[in-house]
């Protein structure tokens, strides 16, 4: 994820070797400090290390401020690890400190709630819940659009010790009911707007599981069996419930990530999230950021969604100067901080101009995702002062920021003290994705410049220079997934060092000389299209049992002016038998829109491996470009709705942005 270009070793050795001329120079030539120290610098600049010199310049302040959020944010991890606190709890301490303040403005509706009313409402869905028989380690997956009861529902729950599953509201049939299932949930909370995609899923569902529906529209028809929520939690007491025996390590919440496209086979990448992760998330964006308590965020990203739930949910702490808690997690009419992915940045210049688009109080746009080449474009257009750029994954056990507005940055590792944030970049093979190992047996450190990916976890008595005593850091822990063995795919033994273990993220990423990282690419079984992260494993899964279980392979590929990479499949059919009108339509019912393949390539067969494995990186190659590939090619159109043959006069369109995707 990020990069360390000088390793420990070198670091060492360059320490040990000053330390041995500043002996020299004290003892051997009995020089004063006053002496020795400019003698020192001058040994330091005449061998080499004036460009050191001037990096170390460069980036203390911003190494040095950093340094300074970090332990802030550590110290109060270890003092609610200590006290075992949750998030329900601080919220409650917010809560009362607060009561009359605004927390959440729904846009959609208008509709307002203060601390008070947010309190009050997850006090009474902790004490329905609980009243149903519902106790701490149960789970009960979440299932609508967002709005102010999404959070209150959650919260409620974490209340009584339950966990929630947040889920996906774009996924129907096979994919969502997979999603419920493989949580173990014990019951469904749906919106009234999600009543047809439960209905097509319900007689697959374990009896055993409870409905319940929320929303004040008069649905057509509701599920049997499926209990009309609001009312119910009108007539719940609002007292504070009774806290479970939890604390700032156990779970949360689960969040799924890629893996939740659609195939019933391999279990999705479900993530828990414990408290801690939750409140490292948002206090490294509120302190890092420099947010103020007066801040309104404008939230656009579904709440089922990281970005949206966690990391502008905001820090829910009780200092005076971190009251807005979970003020960030709604769409606020008149804001300072607004939220994005790249893609929404991209989408907006692409809009006419509006003489009305600078007339705002924006003072921060904060996400991930925005290409260097429209940085400056977006914020001199849009009249925007800063722009906060992250990085991070869902589950991921660090993250970075681009703290200091380095345009293009995703964020930073010190070049001083590059192992006070102990992550670290590595080589691996373009064509297999294999880490590349030395003759030692472990991997090859990235130095600036080169392309990389890994993200290193600490084992849990790794000592960091901000950790205190000694104390074991569970900031760096890597919490895996409900799966097993999708938690062991993310991990490397012997990266670093012999016995050392390591969290893949499954990016490359590039350093330069100061540190800065760039994000350039998604690699491995995922790809990022329209701010949604695509499993290739499973729309393959999804498109083979669709088509009788053919050969097919589904990679990602690159559009011309468009963030992230269009999903492409290359099917076998050497029948030429495909019925693309039947297949179009079972598509659209087994995978929401972002994960349909947009290009389709029809073959005779699909190359493999020796070993039986499909050569995705030569089909990602030839990409979808009709004069090099010779195979029949449709393409997804989005007006239509259907798929439609790919010659030379469309892929001019689509290459020059005149055919929308």
């Amino acid at each position: 994820m990020a990069v360390v270009s000088l390793s420990l070793q070198a670091t060492m050795l360059r320490l040990a070797a000053f330390a041995a001329v500043l002996l020299f120079l004290r003892v051997t030539l009995e020089l004063s400090w006053i002496q020795a120290i400019p003698a020192l610098f001058i040994f330091y600049l005449a061998s080499g290390g004036w460009e050191f010199f001037l990096i170390f310049l460069k980036t203390l302040p911003r190494d040095v401020s950093t340094g300074l959020v970090l332990l802030r944010v550590k110290w109060q991890v270890w003092r609610h690890v200590k006290e075992k606190n949750t998030i329900a709890k601080i919220f409650q301490k917010t809560a009362r400190k607060y009561p009359e303040k605004t927390a959440l403005i729904f846009q959609g509706t208008g509709e307002s709630w203060t601390f008070r009313q947010l309190d009050e409402y997850s006090n009474q869905v902790a004490n329905f819940f609980y009243g149903q028989g519902f106790r701490s380690g149960d789970v009960v997956a979440l299932f609508m659009e967002s709005r102010n009861q999404y959070v209150g529902l959650w919260l409620g729950l974490a209340k009584i010790g339950v966990e929630t599953a947040l889920v996906n509201s774009h996924l129907r049939l096979d994919a969502l009911l997979h999603c419920i299932t493989i949580s173990s949930s014990k019951a469904v909370v749906f919106g009234v707007e999600m009543m047809e995609a439960m209905q097509e899923v319900q007689p697959s569902l374990d009896k055993s599981i409870h409905l319940f529906w929320s929303g004040d529209e008069n649905p057509k028809s509701v599920l049997p069996g499926a209990k009309h929520l609001d009312p119910l939690l009108q007539m719940a007491q609002r007292h504070q419930p009774a806290p479970p025996a939890k604390g700032f390590l156990d779970k949360l919440f689960y969040i799924y990530t890629s893996g939740t496209t659609g195939s019933p086979g391999p279990a999705p990448d479900i993530p828990s999230h414990p408290p801690l992760r939750y409140f490292r998330m948002s206090s490294l964006v509120f302190y890092g950021f420099r947010m103020r308590s007066d801040d309104v965020i404008y939230d656009c990203l579904p709440l089922y969604h990281a970005a949206g739930n966690v990391c502008h949910t905001e820090h829910p702490g009780t200092e005076p100067s971190l009251n807005q808690a979970l003020e960030a997690v709604f769409p606020l009419c008149c804001s300072q901080i607004v939220q994005y992915i790249g893609e929404i940045c991209r989408y907006l210049l692409n809009q006419p101009y509006q003489d009305t688009e600078r007339q705002h109080r924006v003072r921060m746009a904060v996400g991930n995702g925005l290409r260097a080449s429209i940085w400056r474009e977006f914020m001199a257009r849009f009249g925007i002062p800063q722009v906060a750029e992250f990085y991070g994954a869902t589950e991921c056990n660090c993250s970075l920021g681009n703290f200091d507005g380095n345009v293009g940055s995703c964020g930073f590792n010190s070049r001083i003290l590059p192992n006070v944030h102990p992550i670290g970049l590595v080589k691996v093979d373009e064509d297999t994705m294999e880490l590349i190992r030395g003759p030692d047996g472990v991997c090859i450190s990235c130095r600036p410049g080169e392309d990389n990916h890994r993200d290193k976890i600490p084992s849990l008595n790794h000592t960091n220079p901000f950790c205190l005593g000694g104390w074991d850091n569970p900031l760096q822990h890597f919490d895996g997934y409900l799966n097993q063995s999708a938690t062991n795919k993310k991990i490397a033994r012997d990266v670093f060092a012999k016995g050392d273990a390591a969290y893949l993220t499954g990016d490359v990423l590039v350093m330069d000389k100061y540190g800065y990282m760039y994000f350039r690419d998604r690699t491995g079984d995922t790809f990022r299209w329209k701010g949604e992260n695509v499993s290739t494993t499973e729309v393959e899964g999804t498109l083979s049992r669709i088509l009788n279980l053919t050969d097919v392979v589904v990679y990602g590929v690159e559009v011309p002016g468009v963030e992230g990479r269009a999903g492409m499949a290359a099917i076998a059919d050497p029948e030429n038998s495909c019925d693309l009108e039947d297949f179009s339509s079972k598509l659209k019912k087994a995978l929401p829109l972002y994960a349909r393949p947009v290009f389709l390539r029809f073959l005779h067969e699909v190359s493999k491996t020796s070993t039986y494995k499909f050569q995705k990186m030569e089909l990602r190659k030839q990409g979808f470009d009709p004069a090099l590939v010779k195979d029949r090619l449709y393409f997804l159109d989005s007006r239509q709705g259907c798929y439609l043959p790919l010659d030379q006069a469309a892929f001019s369109r689509i290459q020059s942005g005149d055919q929308k995707l």
